[in-house]
């Protein structure tokens, strides 16, 4: 899919000017350099994650406290702001990352990241990042829904509002502290059958003849009941409880603002408020809730837009490993 792409930056007079700034450029200056790294090129559904890194640091340390900001920008109109958490420990105090989500229902073109941060001094200074966003087309499908599929869509009960409430309040929260994985995911499970794709434009079709269209929020996984369903990486478990609507329900949160969610399992092997490892076991898959029968819905969403799974798994989004190791 999408490399990354490696900014180191060009003169920091520019740079304090809030000039857009050329790709492969670096910001060098009296009291620091800047160098930034991002995937350029993205498709609809795609998440942006920028990194950046603030090194040959002259001022006094504990003067120095960066903190930094990331606007999605196409015509001067913002579409998503995210700021910039640490990343690099004690080991790399001044790195730190983001990430923006790319609905899949951008519009091919140009975009830009504004980026505003703070050295600590008081000032605010700004640059720009170009992004291009390319031209994808989606999957199409039908499914005939089954009469308890169609009951839960039609659901109001207290239950059930107060269920989406609390997955709501979940991936809608962005914990800065909440830094666990900082690699590449894999898949949940070890079949490569799916039935439904990212983003995929599906019409419903009720019993009784009525129809309505949705776009599919993830990916499903055609796998028996009692299939393993592992982490895709490292994080911290938010939700496992049964809902109305997903049945057995996992979302585990691996940075601020990210979560994988699975839904329909028959079985839960983790609790709320547990740290699980990339390949640790979370459940068994099954087909409860609103499901016509057995699979695994695999969803990741960025600041709560639904973002593609496939993205973290094809690509080194998390622009290599800290600072200091083997890149």
């Amino acid at each position: 899919m999408n490399a990354r792409k490696k900014i180191s930056a060009a003169a920091l007079a520019l740079f304090l000017a809030g000039a857009a700034f050329a790709k492969n450029a670096r910001f060098d200056g009296s009291q620091y350099s800047i160098s930034l790294d991002y995937n350029e090129s993205v498709l609809p559904g795609d998440p942006v994650f920028v990194r950046m890194r603030f090194e040959n640091i002259k001022a006094r340390k504990k003067d120095f406290s960066p903190a930094a900001k990331a606007e999605l920008k196409i015509e001067e109109k913002t579409i998503g702001t995210s700021a910039f958490y640490s990343i690099g420990g004690k080991r790399s105090p001044y790195e730190f990352l983001t990430g923006l989500p790319i609905s899949s229902w951008a519009k091919a073109g140009d975009y830009t990241i504004a980026v505003t941060y703070s050295p600590g001094d008081g000032g605010e200074k700004a640059f720009s990042l170009p992004l291009q966003v390319k031209e994808k087309e989606f999957e199409s499908g039908v499914i005939t829904l089954t009469q308890k599929m169609s009951n839960i869509s039609k659901n109001t009960s207290p239950e059930k509002v107060a269920q989406s409430k609390k997955l709501n309040d979940i991936i809608n929260s962005i914990n800065p502290d909440g830094v666990y994985a900082l690699k590449r995911f894999i898949l949940p499970v070890k079949s490569t059958r799916r039935t439904t794709a990212y983003a995929e434009r599906v019409i419903y079709k009720y019993p009784g003849g009525k129809e309505s269209t949705t776009t599919h929020a993830g990916i499903d996984f055609g796998v028996p009941t009692g299939t393993e369903i592992i982490a895709p990486a490292a994080g911290k478990v938010l939700l496992a409880e049964n809902r109305i609507s997903t049945g057995w329900t996992i979302i585990v949160e691996h940075l601020p603002g990210l979560y994988s969610m699975y839904y329909h399992m028959s079985q839960l092997k983790v609790k709320e408020g547990q740290l699980v490892q990339q390949g640790d076991l979370l459940g068994l898959s099954g087909a409860t809730g609103f499901a016509t029968g057995p699979h695994l819905h695999w969803e990741i969403r960025l600041n709560s837009v639904i973002v593609n799974p496939d993205y973290f798994i094809e690509n080194d989004w998390h622009l290599g490993e800290t600072q200091g190791e083997k890149r």
